[in-house]
């Protein structure tokens, strides 16, 4: 009989958002007439701009073509025209990332849990508590160790670097998931110092940099002088652009990130990691690719920043409604997130069940995310207009009952 990889018993028995799935559909068959508002998963609800279905659609034609049918992709990373775009828009905002440096995939998530392979297990993993879960659960699968620096009210949710603590791979995310928290400039500076010092490499995810609106928080870590010698970042165009059901995203791995092998040898990050894709995946479809180049067109990024703003309207629908009761949160600006304070010091699962049950509100727990999430609490911005504000007002009403 095959062994059992017992890393995987290190697990929680469910993800996160099968619980919240399961207990949903339990109130829903004892309470069949409810209205329910999901503002827990960050999943988008707006249609996809346009201008990128058009793409889609004419790299769909394509594909109907003799002359223009396209097999599979030569490199795995990602066609030229895509690659060239996305290193377009990193120069838009400041980032110089050449398109070779660029690896474009199905998804943030599949790369930040799969670039674990290419770390040895004896690497000790430092994670922001709380996390997306994902950063955690990759590397319990491969029995890392993992330790944690604590994002907490005191520190605003954005922990910093202990110099007293070593770590070999670090995981930051900005904007937060789930704390909506950002980083800015002088922060991130400490924490490439602090790699630095360590011999470490960040794995920075920032899938949700177009929400960004303050000058001061970087919308790359490739902004700060220093990343490119110990930096990976990945981005999804899930927020961006409404690709959660589409899949593309991409990761950059500069040129000069570069670790050294137990024989003393310098090796290339990038080629590596080209190497474990080159088993393990075939790349994006063209379509799809066809599709995610439209987004960085002048007409593409006018149409999904239309999108975005409709997000950060809500969010700001939230945020009133969290300071006109006196709760406290994060997130709000610069996030489609806002985590705020469990009313009346409430744990946050039996607050998740005091909303479905009285006002038929989902929302996702904090403590799902980690230990620093209890007592907390995440909503997303990503729901329709007239059901957020909706959700607000019964959320208030229940706030004030409380009291």
């Amino acid at each position: 009989m095959p062994q059992l990889n017992e890393n995987f018993l290190r697990l929680e028995k469910n993800y996160l958002f099968i619980n919240i799935a399961k207990k949903i559909a339990a109130f829903k068959e004892a309470h069949p007439e409810a209205d329910i508002i999901r503002m827990g998963i960050g999943d988008v609800t707006l249609p996809i701009a346009p201008v990128v279905i058009e793409a889609m659609k004419k790299g769909c034609d394509e594909m109907g073509v003799k002359e223009t049918f396209k097999g599979y992709e030569d490199s795995g990373a990602g066609y030229d025209f895509l690659r060239d775009a996305v290193s377009g828009y990193y120069k838009s905002f400041g980032a110089d990332v050449a398109p070779n440096e660029i690896r474009i995939n199905d998804g943030a998530k599949s790369d930040c849990g799969n670039i674990v392979d290419i770390f040895g297990d004896d690497n000790t993993i430092l994670v922001t508590d709380p996390a997306y879960p994902v950063y955690v659960d990759s590397n319990l699968m491969s029995g890392r160790k993992i330790i944690y620096a604590d994002s907490n009210e005191e520190n605003g949710f954005a922990a910093m670097p202990d110099e007293s603590v070593h770590a070999d791979i670090i995981y930051l995310c900005s904007p937060n998931n789930p704390t909506g928290s950002v980083y800015t400039r002088e922060q991130l500076k400490q924490w490439i110092a602090y790699a630095k010092k360590n011999d470490a490499v960040i794995i920075y995810d920032s899938a949700y940099e177009a929400f960004i609106t303050d000058s001061d928080v970087p919308r790359s870590i490739f902004c700060i002088e220093g990343a490119k010698e110990c930096c990976i970042e990945m981005c999804s165009l899930s927020k961006t652009a409404g690709f959660t059901g589409m899949r593309c995203g991409y990761t950059v791995i500069p040129d000069a990130l570069k670790v050294t092998a137990s024989d003393g040898t310098e090796v290339s990050v990038s080629q590596i990691w080209g190497r474990r894709q080159g088993s393990k995946f075939n790349g994006v479809s063209y379509p799809v690719q066809c599709a995610a180049a439209a987004v960085f067109t002048p007409e593409g990024l006018k149409q999904v920043h239309e999108n975005i703003a409709y997000y950060q309207e809500n969010a700001r629908i939230i945020s009133d409604t969290m300071t006109k009761l006196g709760v406290k949160f994060t997130g709000g600006v610069n996030s489609p997130y806002i985590w705020f304070k469990c009313p009346n010091d409430m744990k946050s699962w039996d607050f998740f069940d005091l909303m479905l049950e009285k006002i038929a509100v989902v929302g996702t727990p904090g403590a799902g995310f980690g230990k620093n999430g209890e007592g907390w609490f995440r909503l997303t911005s990503f729901g329709d207009r007239q059901r957020t504000i909706e959700a607000m007002e019964r959320f208030e009403k229940l706030v004030n009952d409380m009291k």
